[in-house]
């Protein structure tokens, strides 16, 4: 059983510290009145090569696109993680709260991890709080999902909360496919 994983997020360095402490240059980043947006390389990794992620604070997700490397593809077009994501104006924080959502626009939505939830409270690594307020989110982000046609975009578009998906370097798209 590994403690919540917290990441910070700083603004003016252009940086991205990982649960490890491992600090990671960051390409983008774009604050906005319900969320971060980021994206970065991902050095060193064999599955994936570069991301871009929305945290969203009021809802407790960060909504990420995985650009995966040949061979390590997944069937999934956004990974959301549940947890606490707090703004900051030089930095923001995150305490992931071990659920996750494995999202297939126009699909489905697979909710990942409540093993790792249930064993973490029983330990004391995660509040019974922090659990109930876990699987609040988690279970508002699935109903949100499922009245819009598992479709990220538009669910959070109704929320007031468009979010965008720039393409990356090399002019590869980002935006899910949505229509595959």
């Amino acid at each position: 059983m590994h403690a919540p994983k917290e990441e910070t997020f700083d603004l003016v360095g252009y940086t991205n510290t990982d649960p490890k402490g491992v600090v990671r240059a960051v390409d983008v980043y774009e604050v906005h009145p319900w969320g971060l947006y980021l994206a970065r390389p991902t050095p060193g990794r064999a599955q994936f090569h570069y991301l871009q992620s929305w945290l969203l604070p009021s809802l407790g997700l960060r909504a990420t696109i995985f650009h995966f490397n040949p061979g390590h593809e997944r069937d999934q077009d956004f990974y959301l993680d549940v947890g606490e994501y707090t703004p900051g104006a030089q930095r923001w924080h995150s305490r992931d709260h071990y659920l996750d959502l494995v999202l297939r626009t126009g699909s489905g939505v697979d909710l990942t991890d409540t093993d790792e939830l249930v064993s973490a409270v029983r330990v004391g690594m995660l509040s019974q709080e922090d659990a109930e307020l876990a699987i609040t989110h988690a279970f508002a982000a699935v109903d949100g999902l499922a009245r819009n046609d598992y479709d990220l975009n538009r669910w959070l578009s109704g929320l007031g909360m468009p979010v965008t998906w720039p393409a990356i370097g090399g002019g590869a798209t980002a935006e899910p496919p949505g229509a595959r």
